[in-house]
């Protein structure tokens, strides 16, 4: 009889520790999945080494047969990285188009016009002699 009262006062405890874990690994996986998208790799390693000490404090949830702030830790650093993933190879696709336009458009751009020589150098002085 003890041990269930000891269970059932540990688990009023444990609960809310695992629901704010779960709700600062979630946060962190969000930090993620933004630096993934801006192509930040220390943030990126950052945010994911503190969403392991969320996902953790999730983890103490389960001590009352409480799994959803675990699941949803997890969830959430799963959704964010492959959104961050995906939204990051259309931005790099994006970009190298865009620059590859605009390449095209300055050599459309720059005239290829042959202007005839008016100065001719004096090969003994190295000086620019001007022809009339």
């Amino acid at each position: 009889m003890t041990t269930f009262r000891m269970a059932s006062d540990l688990a009023e405890v444990m609960v809310p520790i695992g629901i704010a874990g779960a709700a600062f690994a979630a946060i962190c996986a969000v930090v993620a999945g933004i630096a993934i998208m801006r192509g930040a790799g220390g943030l990126t390693g950052g945010a994911v080494g503190l969403w392991i000490v969320g996902a953790l404090m999730s983890f103490t949830a389960s001590f009352a047969n409480q799994w959803l702030p675990l699941l949803a830790a997890c969830a959430a650093l799963v959704a964010m990285l492959t959104i961050g993933g995906v939204v990051r190879g259309i931005v790099s696709a994006t970009d190298l188009g865009r620059t590859m336009r605009q390449r095209s458009r300055e050599q459309e751009a720059v005239p290829t016009v042959v202007k005839p020589a008016s100065a001719l150098q004096s090969a003994s002085t190295g000086s620019i002699a001007v022809v009339s």
